[in-house]
């Protein structure tokens, strides 16, 4: 299988989630919209992740598709774990729906409401249900995407 994955190029994205009083991140490379009517996408976050602690118990998760300028955002992300580093202090933000962290000058993000989970072994997928969200008007800006960021060392073990 995995000269099958390695020739996938997808976007990558960053999750963000507030709950019982604590904030969290991640950049996700699993993610996909997985119906058209309901409206449903669903992000895959590692058990190994601050975030995925964080939003076991979330009724909400912000997913934001970030633009290939901002690899600074995704090394931040991607990069440090939330188990040392208040990754909210060091970019900007608002609260969305519900209060889930909404990062600024993203290319897109939609607040989707928690529906279900799914194991799937080390990672656990998060299905959701569209909220609220918004875009920038069409841009020169490209995706970031999996190629990109492939000199990110990820800020926890991964599984």
């Amino acid at each position: 299988m995995q000269p099958f994955l390695d020739r996938l190029d997808h976007p990558v994205y960053v999750v963000t989630v507030a709950a019982d009083g604590e904030r969290a991140g991640c950049l996700v490379t699993f993610a996909s919209p997985c119906s058209i009517k309901p409206a449903r996408f669903m992000v895959w976050l590692s058990t190994l992740n601050r975030t995925y602690r964080v939003a076991r118990s979330a009724e909400q998760l912000a997913v934001h598709l970030l633009g290939r300028d901002q690899h600074g955002l995704a090394e931040l992300f991607g990069g440090e774990t939330g188990d040392r580093v208040d990754k909210f202090a060091r970019t900007a933000w608002t609260p969305g729906p519900g209060g889930v962290p909404v990062l600024d000058d993203t290319l897109a993000w939609f607040a989707g409401r928690v529906e279900g989970h799914v194991d799937t072994g080390d990672h656990i997928g998060f299905l959701l249900s569209p909220v609220a969200g918004e875009a920038q008007e069409r841009t020169e800006r490209e995706p970031l995407c999996l190629s990109d960021v492939v000199d990110v060392t990820a800020g926890h073990p991964v599984s």
